[in-house]
């Protein structure tokens, strides 16, 4: 192979696995939607939340290394965080398209990026994330109608547990690096766990429910995070910011494809609207050299 080809490669194959880290995690809230009308959005979070703990457990083997406990409160916070916000999103998920879930959620790291930055071309930005939640939340068409109000609010909750998420995580993953992201899971299973067993009881562990909700934990968590945790060090911020603004669209892909959810021309255009505001701030914030912040499952 030429050395062109290889620097080709290079640049290229950290983009497709993030990609495919993102299309993995749409498809695996796809996937747990269906498990709903069986054990609720709860049960459904607390059974993906046991599994994927158990499985980076026992793939990553936390208790090898050792931990400092400078970065135990981060990593709590961190931790209580992630579980708290896949619960409010797949509380969303119940009455909001995911397409437009997860455009309401990512206003939370739309925020934290925003607020990383002191230029006045960043108000443009926030007028356009202002201006896609208002087409979102407040209009409606004949088809579709407005956004559910607690639905969108769920959604909104969960994109400000996604900023503690990043807040706290890059703090945790400083110190402790990837086993940050086991210990903040088991933790999230640990916190959420109880509130699924308590709302649906045993049935979350129904045999019937286990091969879904592994493929769940699997897309959502293991296979996403193990890419993830190849890719960033290799992709400049501005890339990954951008790559991370397509989420939405993928997310109502997602919705589209495999739960038949339609959308409005409108709602498309305010989902476009936030991916807009969320490229235009990735573009115009402070430039690091390499991603120092860990993404959410």
């Amino acid at each position: 192979m030429s050395v062109a080809m290889r620097e080709f490669v290079a640049r290229v194959w950290p983009v497709a696995m993030l990609i495919v880290a993102m299309c993995s995690i749409q498809t695996g809230a796809s996937i747990a939607k269906t498990l709903f009308p069986v054990i609720g959005a709860t049960g459904t979070t607390s059974i993906r939340l046991i599994l994927a703990a158990l499985i980076l457990l026992v793939v990553m083997r936390p208790w090898r290394q050792r931990f400092s406990r400078r970065a135990w409160k981060s990593t709590v916070i961190y931790g209580v965080a992630l579980g708290v916000m896949n619960l409010l999103f797949y509380q969303a998920l119940q009455t909001v398209p995911l397409g437009i879930a997860v455009a309401l959620e990512f206003t939370g790291p739309l925020t934290v990026a925003m607020l990383s930055s002191r230029r006045w071309l960043d108000l443009l930005w926030v007028a356009f994330a202002v201006l896609g939640l208002t087409c979102l939340l407040l209009l409606g068409d004949d088809s579709n109608g407005a956004v559910d109000p607690y639905g969108a609010a769920c959604a909104l909750g969960a994109g400000v547990c996604w900023a503690l998420y990043i807040l706290f995580g890059q703090k945790a993953g400083s110190v402790n690096g990837a086993q940050s992201a086991t210990l903040g899971i088991t933790i999230a299973a640990v916190v959420i766990a109880p509130v699924g067993l308590i709302d649906v009881g045993p049935a979350i562990f129904a045999p019937e429910v286990l091969p879904l909700a592994l493929a769940v934990a699997v897309l959502s968590t293991a296979l996403p995070y193990t890419l993830e945790m190849v890719a960033l060090p290799r992709l400049p911020t501005q890339t990954f910011g951008t790559l991370m603004s397509l989420e939405p669209a993928i997310g109502a892909l997602s919705g589209l494809l495999f739960l038949s959810q339609l959308l409005s021309g409108l709602q498309w255009l305010a989902i476009g609207l936030i991916i807009v505001a969320s490229i235009g701030t990735t573009l115009t914030v402070r430039r690091r050299d390499t991603f120092e912040t860990p993404v959410p499952d």
